[in-house]
């Protein structure tokens, strides 16, 4: 792919059995597959850095690097917080990214790619365990979990929050009997979809810029206190036709596909929704490797609508989250390593429209 192609993702449902671990899938809620089945992400690398609480899942894209044998297998990870008050503008303190990715040689996968059918002899997927190296997940959330139900001993958690939450929804009336162990829906991930991609067909010629108009001055010259006033508001003005462009820009773009859900373009550029908060070079910082990072995909508003985050209060919110990661796709010892994101959130008048267009 070069840097100006863009693949777009949309949601699609799947039979479960296509998005198990061992199918590479791209896919958004339900628990994360992960990828490599050692050194995942602690438990306090996946917590909120704003409320503390511990992160859930929210979508997987799997990116191999063609040609790069260490990231033959490659695949992104993002979590998000699930309180409503961490969403304050612009700020990505709520949501993290991981990076895992394995040469086709591994200790976990066939060198051969998975079969299109489903495969007959595999038994039924344990969400409580990674099957080869055995390492223990939480019940709630399928991260990495070591604490047990001190009572029936059969179900792990990350922490004690969502212990409790377990208790709270079915264990309480589970523990010490023989569905204790039993796999059921948590009450705290989100609904799971396929991700599935298509490019983004080509667009026309670029648009217009539209010319401004320039601002009349009395024929007695305007006085200094008028001045300045006239300087405030064309400022004003040109920020609100700048912001009110880059807005109709996103729009039009995505008007011929308005379900997408990520857009895909590792090395190129993303589509912001406002002309306020776009970040600089000096904005993103480089991987722990020392080497920088660039762009390779965002989220759109409309996954929004398939999370069931919409409430008559405050929710979960973005405008778009743009994921930057390392540009040498460096290895970390095997370990899942944090990358960048970037939120972006929508003016008041912007997110108003969005609502109207969904």
């Amino acid at each position: 792919m070069s840097s100006a192609d863009v693949v777009l993702g949309f949601l699609e449902d799947a039979e479960p059995w296509r998005l198990r671990a061992s199918q590479f899938p791209s896919k958004v809620g339900g628990r994360p597959a992960w990828l490599s089945q050692t050194g995942l992400p602690s438990v306090s690398a996946l917590e909120c850095e704003i409320c503390g609480l511990p992160m859930v899942f929210l979508l997987q894209v799997y990116a191999p690097i063609s040609g790069w044998d260490r990231s033959f297998h490659r695949t992104l990870f993002l979590f998000c917080c699930k309180t409503p008050k961490c969403y304050s503008r612009n700020d990505n303190r709520c949501i993290k990214v991981f990076r895992s990715q394995l040469p086709r040689k591994n200790d976990f996968y066939p060198y051969d790619p998975p079969p299109e059918d489903e495969p007959q002899s595999d038994p039924e997927e344990d969400h409580s365990v990674l099957p080869v190296s055995q390492v223990k997940l939480c019940w709630v959330c399928g991260c990495p979990g070591n604490k047990t139900c001190s009572r029936c001993h059969a179900v792990t958690y990350c922490g004690k929050h969502h212990q409790t939450v377990h208790w709270k929804h079915s264990h309480k009336k589970e523990c010490c009997s023989p569905e204790a162990s039993s796999v059921t829906t948590s009450p705290l991930l989100f609904p799971e979809s396929e991700l599935v991609t298509e490019p983004e067909e080509e667009r026309e010629d670029p648009e217009a810029e539209e010319d401004e108009g320039g601002v009349q001055k009395s024929a007695d010259g305007p006085s200094l206190a008028e001045t300045l006033a006239e300087a405030d508001l064309e400022e004003m003005a040109m920020h609100e036709t700048e912001d009110n462009k880059v807005f109709q820009r996103f729009k039009k773009r995505i008007a011929s596909e308005p379900h997408q859900v990520i857009r895909y373009s590792r090395g190129g550029c993303s589509l912001w929704v406002s002309s306020h908060h776009i970040p600089s070079d000096e904005d993103i910082p480089p991987c722990t490797c020392g080497t920088k990072r660039t762009f390779e995909f965002q989220v759109m508003p409309q996954l929004l609508n398939s999370l069931c985050v919409d409430s008559t209060g405050v929710s979960i919110d973005w405008g778009t989250l743009a994921v930057y990661t390392c540009s040498d796709s460096c290895n970390h010892d095997d370990q899942y390593c944090p990358e960048f994101i970037w939120k972006q959130d929508f003016s008041s008048d912007q997110h108003t429209q969005m609502k109207t267009h969904k």
